[in-house]
């Protein structure tokens, strides 16, 4: 009689310490998924570092256009054949005239020349619109000739109000500046005459 006491007792105690141990481990992946969870990316982040499509149809020659990539601003800048010729004009005052010093990205391939644009689309200046000293977004000034806080021989380009750091219309510092390198150039292909992707090229994305 004692045995069966015992035996049900036995049974009883199997049985709570299953549940106890279930019961334990719902909960302890209740607690581990959202945690797991945690490490993938958000879709704001995706969206954050994913290439981005820019239609350039009204773009007119001499105007600049702004777009955020990876959180930063890039400039689109269709420059006209004046524009091009103050590119070479710039040459001899210039930091980094080739390029051969990337600030935060290598330099792509293709852009590897003088106006540090494809050469199909030589007029189109593709570049991050941060200023390479401490960060400031610099403002263009693409009016030739003497002005405030500028050269009386300036050929045309973007001046930064912060410490006043100039890059001509390449997007390349100028001698003697506190900024130490030329803006980046982002990796990025044409997938139409008017429409640009920032952030991926033929090799894949950035």
């Amino acid at each position: 009689m004692r045995d069966k006491e015992n035996d049900r007792v036995d049974g009883s105690r199997r049985t709570w310490l299953i549940a106890t141990s279930v019961a334990g481990g719902i909960g302890g992946v209740a607690t581990v998924v959202p945690f797991v969870g945690s490490f993938a990316p958000s879709e704001k982040a995706r969206a954050a570092g994913a290439p981005v499509a820019v239609d350039i149809t009204n773009l007119q020659p001499g105007t600049l256009m702004t777009v955020a990539w990876r959180g930063k601003p890039v400039w689109i800048l269709n420059r006209t054949e004046r524009m091009l010729a103050d590119c070479k004009k710039a040459d001899p005052e210039l930091a980094d005239p080739h390029s051969e010093h990337p600030f935060s990205m290598p330099m792509p391939e293709y852009c590897k020349n003088e106006f540090r644009s494809r050469a199909e689309h030589q007029n189109i200046l593709v570049a991050v619109a941060v200023c390479t000293h401490l960060g400031c977004t610099p403002t263009a000034r693409f009016q030739e000739g003497p002005q405030p806080n500028l050269p009386d021989d300036w050929p045309g380009g973007f001046l930064c109000p912060c410490h006043g750091s100039t890059y001509d219309l390449a997007g390349r510092v100028f001698k003697n500046k506190p900024a130490p390198q030329n803006l980046d150039i982002p990796p990025y292909m044409f997938t139409s005459p008017t429409q640009i992707v920032i952030g991926k090229d033929e090799k894949g994305e950035a």
